[in-house]
């Protein structure tokens, strides 16, 4: 009975009801329209026909007299099916016919008779039977009056067929209309409720429940879908708010410890001017990391959240790129490498200037760290459109990343073994992946020399789709 109640008060059924009361009151208007055209229809036969008989009638009258109009009658009103005959004195009084009785009054004026009017046959005077006619009255100029007139049963009996047969077909339209609403109805609030269920299994906690969907593709599916791609991206962000909490307190203990172990140092041993100045230093340095990786922790937060969306205009890559080898340039020959640069002009991508320039700074930076003390000392900066897409591609040829590990690498505080000799937070490549989903791109990791082992080298590539995409 509860289920009953919910299903009433659903939104389909109370516009289901609409249409079916819309409904219903067309067909009620089409079933007496077409009833009222019938009947018109019909009249307007019965009349013509009568008219045409008592213009020969009239003609049979003026050609033999009395004596031929009465034979006239008498022969028509025996044939089968024959209409109504009567011949009336001056007076009303009927005189020869086929019918027994008429309404008092009908013989009183010329014409038609107007409305329908009722009379008896001669086989109705025991049973009490009356029929319903039309007639015209013609009087003669001798005063008898004539009546033809057409019973009304069998237009009666087809306005009555008409009207039950439309009365049956709208009623088993109705009927239909109903079951398809109960069966569509019942499947609606079925998915509906899976949906709470799933709903209510999501708010107890668990973010990797998803709408169920059908594959039917109709407006339940697009809300289903709407709203599980919504719940990926919260679970994606609480993962990653939860990897952060985990990895700041894990990786960020190692270097406040040694920031209390330094000043510990200073304090516990005599030391001159320059010794305080040197661990002050060196304080100083490891509190610079901190921040660093404190800055990037928040523009990871702020890309992902989306606060740089509202920055998005037409950037022109192809000079970003060329600007950011430019500044890289010194860095790299400081530590005796090459920065090679192969930029197309005029490419252009939709979004934020800065963040392109910070995230192809960490992939430059990435691959002047580990490329130093090389085989081949070059790094190389590539621009090009690819099908629908424009990707731009720092590649080295440094220790590169084992592929089964590459999926590890994008993770924040994450840092392979070989590379823990090297400085930095890991949180580099974290950031660049955050920056492309942004730009509805993608980072993608290669080998820069396929099937090598060692110094197979890196191709770090930040993919973005075309404007016009």
């Amino acid at each position: 009975m509860s289920r009953l109640r919910v299903l009433l008060r659903t939104t389909a059924l109370r516009l289901s009801a609409l249409y079916l009361v819309l409904f219903a009151l067309c067909a009620a208007f089409l079933v007496f329209y077409v009833t009222a055209m019938s009947e018109r229809l019909l009249e307007q036969q019965t009349r013509d026909a009568v008219t045409a008989e008592v213009s020969q009638i009239d003609n049979v009258y003026a050609r033999g007299g009395v004596n031929a109009l009465l034979r006239t009658l008498e022969r028509r009103a025996r044939q089968p099916g024959a209409n109504l005959y009567v011949i009336a004195g001056p007076t009303g009084e009927i005189l020869a016919g086929n019918v027994a009785s008429l309404q008092p009054g009908l013989l009183d004026k010329e014409g038609w008779t107007g409305e329908a009017f009722r009379y008896q046959r001669y086989t109705d005077e025991s049973r009490k039977e009356t029929h319903v006619a039309l007639a015209h009255v013609l009087v003669l100029d001798n005063g008898l009056r004539i009546l033809v007139g057409r019973d009304l049963q069998e237009p009666e009996k087809f306005r009555v067929l008409v009207r039950q047969a439309l009365m049956v077909a709208l009623g088993i339209m109705g009927i239909g209309a109903l079951l398809i609403w109960f069966a569509i109805g019942r499947n609606a609030l079925k998915r509906i409720d899976r949906m709470s269920d799933a709903s209510t299994r999501i708010m107890a906690g668990d973010l990797s429940q998803r709408l169920p969907m059908s594959g039917s593709g109709d407006e339940f599916d697009r809300l289903s879908e709407s709203l599980n791609a919504m719940l990926g991206r919260i679970e994606k962000l609480n993962e990653g708010l939860r990897q952060v909490s985990d990895n700041i307190a894990h990786d960020l203990k190692t270097p406040l410890t040694r920031l209390r172990n330094k000043a510990e140092a200073a304090l516990a041993h005599k030391a001159t001017n320059s010794g305080y100045r040197a661990s002050l230093e060196e304080i100083i340095g490891e509190s610079d990391q901190l921040i660093r990786t404190f800055n990037a922790l928040l523009m990871i937060s702020r890309v992902e959240a989306g606060a740089a969306a509202a920055e998005m205009s037409d950037v022109d890559l192809s000079r970003s790129v060329a600007d950011c080898v430019e500044l890289y340039e010194p860095v790299a020959e400081d530590r005796a490498l090459t920065l090679e640069a192969d930029v197309p002009p005029d490419i252009h991508v939709s979004g934020n200037r800065e963040l392109i320039g910070q995230a192809l700074g960490n992939l430059i930076d990435n691959a002047i760290k580990y490329s130093e003390g090389g085989a081949n000392p070059s790094i190389r900066v590539t621009l090009a459109r690819r099908d629908d897409r424009i990707v731009l591609s720092v590649a080295d040829h440094g220790p590169g990343i084992p592929a089964d590990k590459r999926e590890d690498v994008v993770e924040r505080f994450v840092r392979l073994d070989e590379s823990r000799s090297k400085p930095g937070t890991g949180l580099g490549l974290s950031l660049v992946e955050a920056v492309m989903e942004m730009h509805q791109g993608s980072l993608e990791l290669d080998d820069t020399v396929p099937g090598s082992e060692n110094n197979r080298g890196l191709t770090a590539s930040m993919v973005f789709p075309t404007p016009s995409a």
